[in-house]
């Protein structure tokens, strides 16, 4: 006999499926059981009990046959007269009987009362493997292994109960203390009492888990670590499941294939259960006549009352099954089942950015909730990212202390303490109370969202954004609206460029590097400045074509504008004319020809950097003579190929760049701008300095190095406020001893010459040390061993 244990692998799954069974699967695989255990006790009893039983059956002859009978049944019959039956003899012996039996079961009794059992036991094990087909299938039974799993490790996740009880505005610690309080209490509550306060959304308590710190310590490292996994988990997964929709259709088909199966069954049992009766006639099978001599026989099927009331059964239990069907077929079809929505548990928790789901993922959280809602409340926790990036703040606050963040201030620049944080999670709130503070840079942070908490830096006027897209609390805009000075953002697209920008009026500078465009298809805006009334310096790194009109807005107040392109062409630059106040001024990079005819409108100009253009002439210089505080000119890195004789007339300029560029000559009306100090004239093709060189007094750097100089004037150290001279990479071959008329020189770079050796009269140059003095070594070691013995003492 096979026990029906061995079926219980096709009645039961693993115990970790059972929250994707919602009732009726748990109710069709009881009638599944019932049905199979009905198909093994009729198969058990075809196997061990005879299955018909025959007799020869007494047929009455005309009188002209009675001879051909009494030839083929030598039988001793009684007289018919007698009215007393003593019995038929047959004189069959038990093999006869037998085969008779077998042959009438096989010929003359009904093909369904014969396999009544086995169909039953075949169509109950159909059922059993199309319940859990979906369970099983390679393509659907990977994502219900993944999601049981997550399923299971979100339901049991600390940080779940931790999201959920600081909705309702306490911690877990909160509420234990609260139910030991009412244990211990037996007062009676009245039902306003005892009625719920009002959830708060999760966004609203910020503040408090920040100042909470004790709170904060209710998940350890481990587990935080564990829920941050599970979350980038839940989010690959919901990616994934969400792409398809094989689980449904796989549990479609399945409904339906078990609903047309039902209907089959019904409609062959009901018309041929009635064929399943106690008596059967066996005749006409001549290998039985010429056996035993008998054409007729009376059968009794032993089972058939028995089968006929386990028909009915199974009739029964498979009408129940198929309405069962029916039902879950109208369920799977009159629901929209490939869409979730979580609006419930935003209402009941106040976690407002739970996402609607989809697809399957959808359909699997509406068959949990057939088990039992708590799941999906409880899995939504792990879909909103407000808990995500909470969950991150807290592990985020409890790895940076204030202790460990004041470990990296740090002096910037500008002479301001600042704290750098790059590539951080998101933002400590630790960091609000370093109130020392005076600059903070964030850089490549994403989602980081400043406090009311931002009040209490008192001392912060410099704020750097780097690559971050930042949100700020009411409170916190307010206060940087009043105290911040210094605003650097560096973006690349527009949810970096933080709109409350434009409302800083106590702004003084601002540095902007990025897309910007006055066509908004294109990229980002830049919108007005107006608000922005104590600003002084604006700086754009971008790819603009004119100068936007928002500066223009500001030009009352700039002094200070730098304009640095990706080498985009800069055409229109008439709005310069309206910046009269304009002190410093960049055009860097701009793809210039010219020099702009509106900067000889700025009449407050004091310096002015033409860096990386496309200058090759620069005859508009005269116009120059009418910025009489134009004190710094660069145009450095361009293509000049001469310097006019009109340069004269800048008689002003202290500091002149004309560095990298392709000149040869330098004309002699140059030193004519007798108030120059800074002087760069490296990496051009120079080969000849003029002796008139001796006439700029106040020179106190001067760069000729990477040219192709032979000989230097001796009126060149009539320049005797040199600090700083740069001679190097030329095609020198000697020195002039005079070299000694320059008692200031700090730094001398000779390398990269022909020179044999050293002049001693370096030793009169007392402010020239050894690391201020850029030579060969093997040269150094030419000067006398006092002369370098001086040089090398500090």
């Amino acid at each position: 006999m096979i026990p029906v244990m061995e079926f219980r692998q096709f009645s039961e799954q693993q115990t970790a499926f059972r929250v994707l069974k919602p009732w009726w699967d748990v109710f069709t695989d009881y009638l599944s059981v019932m049905m199979l255990m009905i198909g093994v006790f009729g198969c058990t009893l075809q196997v061990m009990h005879d299955k018909i039983i025959c007799l020869p059956q007494r047929i009455s002859l005309p009188p002209d046959n009675s001879s051909e009978v009494e030839l083929k049944s030598p039988l001793h019959l009684q007289s018919n007269t007698s009215t007393v039956p003593t019995g038929l003899k047959t004189n069959l012996d038990l093999q006869q009987y037998s085969f008779i039996n077998q042959m009438c079961y096989e010929n003359a009794l009904h093909w369904y009362a014969k396999y009544f059992p086995y169909l039953v036991l075949m169509h109950t094990l159909v059922f059993m493997v199309c319940s859990n087909f979906w369970f099983k299938f390679p393509g659907s039974s990977s994502k219900i292994e993944h999601f049981i799993s997550m399923l299971g490790k979100c339901f049991d996740s600390p940080w779940t109960t931790r999201a959920l009880s600081e909705v309702s505005g306490e911690n877990p610690e909160e509420q234990d203390h609260k139910k030991d309080t009412a244990s211990r209490s037996n007062i009676p509550m009245s039902p306003g009492e005892g009625s719920l306060e009002k959830t708060q959304s999760l966004r609203s308590i910020a503040e408090k888990i920040v100042v909470d710190q004790p709170s904060a310590s209710v998940l350890d490292k481990k587990e935080g670590e564990q829920a941050k996994a599970l979350f980038e988990k839940v989010k690959k997964f919901r990616l994934h499941v969400e792409e398809g929709d094989i689980l449904y259709l796989m549990y479609v088909c399945q409904t339906v294939f078990k609903v047309f199966k039902f209907l089959l069954i019904i409609a062959y049992n009901s018309a041929l259960v009635n064929n399943v009766n106690n008596t059967v006639h066996c005749n006409g099978i001549e290998e039985i006549q010429n056996m035993t001599g008998y054409k007729v026989f009376e059968c009794n099927h032993t089972m058939a009352h028995l089968f006929s009331k386990l028909s009915c059964c199974y009739l029964f239990l498979v009408s129940v099954y198929g309405l069962t069907s029916l039902y879950t077929s109208y369920w799977l079809f009159y629901r929209s089942l490939k869409e979730y929505s979580f609006e419930y548990v935003r209402q009941e928790t106040g976690i407002s950015d739970i996402p609607d789901v989809k697809n399957d993922f959808a359909f699997m959280l509406h068959m949990i909730d057939q088990y039992d809602p708590l799941y999906s409340k409880r899995f939504a926790v792990f879909l909103s990212e407000v808990s995500e990036n909470k969950l991150k703040q807290l592990s985020l606050n409890h790895e940076w202390t204030a202790e460990k963040l004041r470990q990296r201030l740090q002096t910037n620049s500008n002479n301001k303490l600042e704290l750098q944080l790059f590539m951080f999670p998101g933002l400590p709130d630790t960091v609000f109370e370093l109130t020392e503070l005076q600059s903070l840079k964030l850089e490549l942070i994403n989602n980081v969202t400043i406090p009311a908490s931002i009040s209490q830096l008192q001392d912060l006027q410099e704020l750097s954004l780097y690559q971050c897209s930042l949100k700020l609390h009411t409170t916190a805009t307010s206060f940087l609206k009043e105290n911040l000075k210094v605003l650097r953002v560096k973006f690349d697209d527009n949810r970096e460029l933080p709109n409350w920008m434009y409302g800083l009026r106590n702004l003084e500078e601002l540095y902007l590097t990025g897309s910007l465009s006055s066509d908004a298809s294109k990229n980002i805006v830049l919108e007005s400045l107006r608000e922005m009334k104590c600003l002084k310096t604006l700086s754009l790194k971008s790819s603009l074509t004119k100068i936007p009109q928002s500066i223009v807005d500001v030009s009352s107040h700039l002094q200070q504008l730098y304009l640095h392109n990706d080498g985009t062409k800069l055409v229109m630059l008439n709005n310069l004319k309206k910046m009269t106040n304009l002190i410093e001024l960049e055009l860097v990079r701009c793809d210039l020809e010219r020099i702009p005819h509106a900067v000889f409108s700025l009449t407050s100009l004091q310096k002015l950097d033409l860096k990386e253009n496309n200058l090759r002439s620069i005859e508009e210089i005269v116009s120059f003579q009418h910025l009489r505080k134009l004190t710094c000119l660069k145009l450095w890195y361009n293509s000049i190929m001469y310097i006019p004789e009109h340069i004269k007339k800048l008689g002003s300029l202290e500091h002149l760049y004309f560095s990298h560029n392709k000149i040869e000559i330098l004309p002699s009306h140059l030193f004519l701008c007798n108030k120059l100090r800074y002087l760069d004239l490296s990496n051009n093709d120079i080969r000849f300095i003029p002796p008139e060189i001796g006439v700029l007094q106040s020179l106190q750097y001067l760069s000729v190095s990477c040219n192709k100089i032979e000989n230097l004037p001796d009126e060149l150290f009539f320049c005797k406020k040199l600090k700083t001279l740069k001679l190097g990479k030329n095609s020198l071959s000697k020195l002039s001893p005079k070299i000694s008329y320059l008692a200031h020189l700090t730094y001398l770079e000779l390398k990269g010459n022909h020179f044999e050796f050293l002049p001693q009269e370096l030793a009169f140059c007392r402010a020239l040390k050894r690391s201020g003095l850029i030579v060969e070594e093997t040269l150094f070691e030419t000067l006398p061993s006092d002369v370098r013995d001086q040089m090398k003492a500090e």
